[in-house]
């Protein structure tokens, strides 16, 4: 098992929805030396921010941790003057990190791709703010893609594309809401973009401040995605 007592200097989570071309941009990251972004988790990690946030957010043990008394057995909150939200917040990190992510050795930047965060739309800035305080130097990658191509693909061709467009302008809302908010956390790219021109990828490498090779961009990107077989329409790379 890896030495991850120090753990990685920084952390990138892309941020999107499913069929928008974010393995490729995962690829493209991957590509950097010292970068390890995996894939999916079935959201598992907002299951820990609830855990964080039910403890955070809690009048009753707010309440006992300004008192700073202690509770004595007979009180129905028993300890929560001994609760601390933020050691719980690093701990719950750590240990996604280690169980998790599983970053090799000579990893420097860690993190990884979710196609889940909307999902859960009220819980959605908990859970990218929960990611900004206890990841270091956490950024966003927030991608998009024409949602009529992405209505053709996958999955989503099984449902009707004016469901699916609702969906995904729910999505980009939070995405556009959040950055709003928080402008120098995070970065909207949009597939359309950067899959017919690769200088468009340049404002990602100056967001992450990495430098940007043409040569290692072209070679992720002739790379035909093998999970993108099923998909109808296979005269488009990298799509995911």
């Amino acid at each position: 098992m890896p030495d991850i007592s120090k753990g990685p200097d920084r952390f990138v989570f892309i941020v999107t929805y499913g069929r928008s071309g974010s393995t490729l941009l995962q690829n493209l990251m991957n590509a950097i030396p010292g970068y390890q972004i995996r894939g999916e988790n079935n959201n598992a990690l907002l299951h820990m921010v609830q855990t964080w946030r039910s403890i955070e957010a809690s009048g009753p043990l707010k309440g006992m941790r300004l008192a700073q008394q202690a509770s004595d057995q007979t009180h129905p909150w028993f300890g929560g003057e001994l609760i601390d939200p933020d050691r719980v917040g690093h701990s719950l990190a750590k240990c996604f990190t280690e169980t998790v992510l599983n970053p090799d050795p000579d990893v420097r930047v860690s993190g990884f791709k979710e196609i889940r965060f909307h999902a859960n739309q009220v819980a959605f800035p908990h859970y990218l703010d929960f990611i900004h305080r206890y990841f270091p130097n956490a950024k966003f990658v927030f991608n998009t893609r024409n949602h009529a191509d992405v209505a053709k693909s996958g999955w989503w061709a099984e449902r009707p594309p004016q469901a699916v467009s609702k969906i995904l302008k729910q999505a980009e809302q939070l995405y556009k809401g959040y950055l709003a908010k928080h402008p120098d956390r995070g970065l909207l790219m949009h597939y359309d973009d950067y899959v017919t021109d690769a200088t468009a990828l340049r404002p990602l490498y100056d967001f992450l401040e990495e430098e940007m090779s043409m040569d290692v961009i072209e070679s992720v990107m002739s790379k035909k995605l093998t999970h993108a077989r099923r998909d109808k329409n296979k005269s488009k790379k990298g799509i995911k």
